[in-house]
């Protein structure tokens, strides 16, 4: 799959979604009626290496990276325990290889709060991660109003 149309699907698919593009990535926010000044961000696409992230070598030409914060139950079942957080510049401690295209794998960096990315997925490896973008958006949605009733 392009990475335009995995962006096309989150934004067509799930509502309240608010995008945006900065740092060579595009954040997906949930932010019904622009109420939060950001919103709570669930999924990201990631198309450059960063400072602190160049485990996905991401400097392949047409690499992106599909990124989604699910729950740790959901984490659990996939990976095992989070792993620790790594130190600053570091990657969570795994053992997988964070560079290997349409495998759904514990995010580099944040794979310490259950974040999951794939390179390039393929429209196969898509279909199966589809719910995982579904929870991520709706534990984004639980974040939200939480925030919006605490102000």
């Amino acid at each position: 799959m392009e990475e335009s149309s995995v962006a096309q699907y989150i934004c067509e698919s799930f509502e309240g979604i608010v995008p945006v593009c900065a740092w060579g990535e595009t954040s997906f926010f949930y932010n019904p009626g622009l109420v939060l000044p950001r919103g709570v961000y669930f999924a990201t696409l990631k198309v450059k290496d960063g400072d602190n992230d160049q485990a996905s070598d991401l400097a392949r030409p047409g690499v992106f990276r599909l990124n989604m914060g699910i729950g740790k139950p959901t984490y659990r079942s996939l990976f095992g325990l989070p792993p620790a957080r790594p130190a600053a510049g570091g990657v969570v401690n795994t053992g997988h290889d964070f560079s290997v295209l349409d495998t759904l794998t514990p995010h580099p960096v944040y794979g310490w709060m259950a974040w999951v990315s794939v390179l390039n997925p393929s429209a196969q490896t898509f279909e199966t991660i589809k719910p995982l973008l579904r929870e991520a958006h709706e534990l984004a949605a639980v974040k939200f109003d939480k925030r919006v009733a605490a102000a």
